[in-house]
């Protein structure tokens, strides 16, 4: 078993004067020349980076030869909410390939969205595949395949071609090799490489031609199918420009400017809020400022409906 190193404090929450919790982790940033701008904890050792990799394994599919409209391929890197436009355009794409949401391999589950969530158990609906918030990664491995006349079935095999490209695509974008192979949440192989690794990678898809640039342009023109409403990675596409970001389960987020500077975190308990605001931290480092970065950077706690205290950078 490989037990990775803590992190540093980098989040506290604060309640009427008093730091209830701290969330320790670990961040880089890297400038346009890929130099360290800043460094908390180790990045250099590998984690499981979940969904914050989507946008290289979307790269990958498209150096396969498949062929995406914008949209689809933002859904390709998609952790969606699981509104009905996500699990509609995603019902769609597979309909026109003449697949169904059976062929998907990813488990049924529920929305992930607080507001699609309620809408959907308001409409008495049942746990699906189109409502995984991976449906829409699936679905293009499905069409990746298809293009490639590989067998759809066993597509999320380690073993099988497609998964074979993605983890050299991965090792590829990260410039470093992946280390073990684990197993995502919703069934997809999972590639263990370095935050410094993510970084290099987020700033390589931000910057290049060919595939990697028709996944920053597709995640940039739709925010909104990356993650969802009130969101953070859809928020920080939106507030500033040319940005990519990517949300990953257990505290990982990523994240690059058009320059090429890159910010990649792990909070070390999975915290997502605490990933969220780490980010804006990372970001900060490589100057980007404005009051919408500023809304970001630190959230209320409530008490009784009113502002009693923050969650926020460490301040000591």
């Amino acid at each position: 078993m490989i037990r990775l190193s803590a992190g540093v404090p980098l989040v506290e929450l604060e309640r009427s004067g008093v730091v209830e919790s701290v969330h320790t982790g670990h961040l880089i940033v890297l400038d346009a020349e890929g130099a360290v701008r800043f460094s908390a904890g180790k990045p250099e050792q590998p984690v499981f980076a979940r969904s914050s990799l989507k946008p290289l394994q979307a790269v990958g599919m498209l150096r396969s030869g498949l062929t995406l409209a914008p949209p689809e391929l933002a859904l390709g890197t998609a952790s969606h909410s699981g509104s009905v436009l996500h699990r509609e355009l995603i019902a769609a794409e597979l309909a026109g390939a003449g697949l169904t949401e059976s062929d998907l391999d990813c488990p049924p589950d529920l929305p992930i969205g607080p507001a699609e969530l309620r809408e959907y158990l308001r409409a008495d609906l049942a746990e699906s595949r189109l409502a995984m918030n991976c449906s829409g990664k699936h679905t293009a491995m499905l069409l990746a395949c298809l293009v490639n006349d590989w067998p759809l079935s066993g597509y999320l095999d380690p073993a099988h071609p497609l998964q074979r490209l993605l983890a050299g695509t991965v090792a590829d974008l990260a410039a470093e090799p992946v280390l073990t192979t684990g197993v995502d949440g919703c069934g997809a192989p999972l590639f263990a490489i370095s935050l410094t690794g993510v970084a290099r990678a987020f700033a390589r898809i931000a910057t290049a031609a060919g595939p990697e640039r028709q996944v920053a342009e597709a995640m940039r023109a739709y925010p909104e199918l990356v993650a969802g409403e009130g969101r953070a990675a859809t928020t920080l596409m939106r507030t500033i420009p040319g940005l990519i970001a990517k949300d990953g389960a257990e505290g990982v987020f990523a994240a690059a400017l058009p320059d090429g500077g890159a910010v990649a975190v792990k909070i070390d308990d999975g915290a997502g809020r605490a990933a969220d605001l780490a980010v804006v931290m990372g970001l900060r480092h490589l100057g980007v400022a404005g009051p919408q970065l500023a809304k970001l950077a630190t959230l209320p706690v409530l008490g009784g409906g009113r502002p009693v205290g923050r969650i926020g950078p460490v301040t000591g």
